[in-house]
């Protein structure tokens, strides 16, 4: 390539863009005095095919190097080298034996000699170092598709790993295809059956497979390496622009089968770790820019547990977040983000949590991101926790404290009644001071990180011995309860009891106000074997089982009548942006013990009953939540006096398939005034409120 073939281009915009004369490339580094483009053939080449010196005098404006090539074209595998001081203690790493993935980069190529030891020592590492992709990303026909933009009130969120859910060779997809965003397409039937209305999936930004101990692999895929790219390992497809088009296909199959796509990004760290660890892209551009550095500039700062710590509130950084956010809802139709270790992004340079954090207001008042699902981890690793107070009138929030609050009702913790029936009511005590809509808290119980709901009831302990560090990794405060025997068993009563609490867990978490989210094979009671931390294995510890559907096909099916019923919902209240307290004001209610309206609140009470009135659905709810070793009579309210009504058993977790739960409409009539709710378990009656006349139940 003749240097009188390339021209001075544009700084913007960032990253490299195609026209039908060439490629524009644009980088932002600050502090370097030269930066070369590489131009490679293959992405196994130990050297590129032609290296283009961007001229300080011309390819210079501001902060950002620019150059264009005439003639390339999508597909185009480039990098960067980047000349310039290397001085640790004033914040600086330039390293210019050290080829430098795109930031902007729409695409990345993984060589097969990969090597995240060789990004991390001296010495050139160019046929080993991973590098961007030149996209095009007008070339794809989107058939007309959007983001769903589906109503918060009716969304049921279902968190998977994207490679594990077709991974396992018992999930019918094909070869070639298992563990991929094709691999998803085929499974999609299932998740309408299922009932669920969106997916949330485990990182699927381009990430380092090898940030992890020796002899494992970085499986959960917290470990970015671009903000821009798909991974490339999931797809079927060889070459990297495939992968681009292959998420995309995706994204089109599940908007077509009304599912929306909520990806979890990680804006808080990136895979170059800390101090001594690899070099892919950011330290080597402008390191003081791009993290947080400790008072001797040599060290980094880790509020994420992983070595570094992304600078989010930095103008640069602000910048290349919103670009990321906005490039996956307009260019990949996305519809959501769950922001991993979001408290992060509300800290200042100098780690301090901030009143108003530039980038959390960017994101929420973006126009390109109207609309958009915006749901926040709200802590982070170093102890900042801003559950119910996290910055914004948009986020959503992952409520930890229903998860905490609903294990230790349902293992029988003493003094848990109270804190459980408020989150089972939508946590007011938490967000009810925010006059938020009711669907700002996102109930589950169970996630990636920790023990399935299998697992939540089979172990007491967790069991990571598989993932090499003598099972000190992993919280060892899990709130759980084996039901009497630690791991499998073949003793029919402690496995039915099991089966009872995963179907409690599920109701509660179905049933509470706000937006429920369960975790990938928990209908079927899929278990990692006790392992509270598998982001490591890479192996059926992690894989969806198949042939659980068939084996649990009651848990099966109670979740999918479960969503069925929640698909119903009313939705009036967020059309006219009512908050949760309005709502709760609105819905006549009444809390009660096992005598009528005498609710025991006391440390050592173990149930907690409620009738709840829902004058939009014309429908009386019973709630008797029985965490009780025993079982226990309760009283049932009287229904419109000389009406002959009679409750409804819907759900009872008690009673074996089909008769635990059964089609809402179809729910058998109880005789008497009382209903016994065997030790341990969810039972949920209803009955129809007649126009004109009101329930003998009364608000409290």
């Amino acid at each position: 390539m003749k240097p009188a073939m390339i021209d001075s281009g544009k700084s913007f915009p960032l990253g490299a863009t195609v026209s039908p004369q060439g490629g524009n490339f644009s980088v932002f580094s600050k502090s370097s005095t030269l930066v070369e483009l590489l131009l490679f053939d293959h992405v196994d080449d130990a050297k590129p095919a032609a290296v283009i010196s961007l001229d300080p005098w011309r390819n210079l404006t501001y902060h950002y190097w620019h150059v264009f090539v005439p003639g390339l074209q999508a597909g185009q595998i480039y990098g960067y080298r980047v000349h310039g001081p290397s001085e640790p203690q004033r914040g600086l790493r330039f390293d210019p034996q050290k080829v430098l993935i795109d930031p902007y980069g729409r695409a990345v190529a993984v060589p097969k000699q990969y090597g995240r030891i060789a990004a991390s020592k001296p010495g050139d590492n160019c046929a080993s170092a991973m590098k961007s992709v030149v996209v095009d990303t007008a070339l794809y026909n989107w058939e007309g598709d959007a983001p769903l933009k589906q109503p918060s009130a009716r969304t049921i969120v279902y968190e998977m790993h994207l490679r594990g859910f077709t991974r396992h060779p018992s999930s019918g997809v094909g070869e070639t295809t298992r563990g991929t965003y094709a691999g998803l397409i085929e499974k999609i039937p299932y998740l309408q059956e299922l009932g669920i209305t969106a997916v949330e999936l485990l990182p699927v930004f381009q990430f380092d497979p090898q940030d992890c101990p020796p002899g494992r692999v970085n499986y959960w895929g917290y470990a970015p390496v671009s903000f821009f790219a798909p991974h490339q390992a999931y797809s079927s497809r060889q070459d990297p622009l495939g992968a681009v088009d292959e998420f995309r296909d995706m994204v089109k199959a599940l908007h077509r089968a009304g599912i929306e796509v909520i990806l979890d990004v990680v804006y808080n760290h990136t895979a170059e770790s800390h101090q001594d660890g690899p070099t892919f892209c950011y330290r080597g551009l402008e390191n003081s820019a791009y993290y947080l550095l400790e008072e001797d500039r040599a060290r980094y700062s880790n509020y994420t547990g992983t070595g570094n710590t992304l600078n989010a509130n930095q103008p640069i950084v602000r910048r290349l977040i919103m670009d990321s956010l906005r490039y996956w809802v307009e260019e990949m139709h996305v519809d959501g983000f769950r922001f991993d270790l979001a408290s992060i992004l509300a800290r200042d340079e100098a780690g301090q949590p901030m009143q108003n954090p530039p980038i959390l207001w960017d994101i929420e008042s973006d126009p390109a991101l109207a609309g958009t699902k915006l749901i926040a981890e709200a802590w982070d690793a170093a102890g900042l926790y801003q559950v119910g107070s996290f910055i914004g009138d948009s986020w959503k929030e992952w409520n930890g404290r229903f998860r905490d609050d609903a294990r230790d009702f349902f293992r029988g913790a003493e003094g848990s009644v109270s804190r459980f029936a408020d989150r089972f009511m939508g946590s007011q005590e938490i967000y009810g001071h925010k006059e938020r809509e009711p669907e700002q808290s996102v109930n589950f119980v169970t996630c990636h990180d920790g023990f399935t709901l299998n697992d939540l009831v089979s172990y007491n302990s967790k069991h990571n011995e598989a993932n090499g560090e003598d099972n000190r990794d992993g919280t060892n405060d899990n709130k759980s309860w084996n039901c009497g025997v630690e791991g499998p068993t073949d003793d029919p009563v402690i496995e039915r009891l099991r089966n009872r609490q995963v179907k409690n867990f599920l109701a509660v978490t179905l049933l509470s106000v706000g937006m429920p989210m369960i975790l990938m094979g928990d209908e079927v009671r899929r278990t990692q074997r006790g392992n509270n931390n598998a982001y490591c294995l890479d192996d059926e510890t992690n894989w969806l089982d198949w042939t659980l559907v068939a084996k649990h096909a009651d848990v099966h099916r109670f979740v999918t009548l479960l969503n069925a019923r929640r698909l119903l919902r009313d939705i009036e209240h967020e059309r006219q942006r009512m908050s949760l307290t309005q709502l709760i004001r609105q819905a006549t209610k009444a809390w009660h013990g096992v005598k009528l309206h005498q609710p025991d609140w006391g440390p050592h009470s173990h149930s907690i009953a409620a009738t709840v009135e829902l004058r939009r659905e014309k429908l009386l709810s019973h709630f008797i939540l029985n965490a009780y070793w025993e079982p226990l009579e309760f009283e049932l309210p009287p229904l419109h006096e000389g009406s002959g009504d009679q409750w409804c058993r819907w759900i009872d977790t008690a009673l074996d398939s089909p008769h635990d739960i059964v089609p809402w409409k179809t729910a058998p009539s109880l005789p008497g005034h009382t209903y016994r709710a065997e030790a341990r378990s969810v039972v949920v009656l209803l009955a129809r409120v007649e126009p004109g006349k009101s329930s003998a139940s009364s608000a409290g």
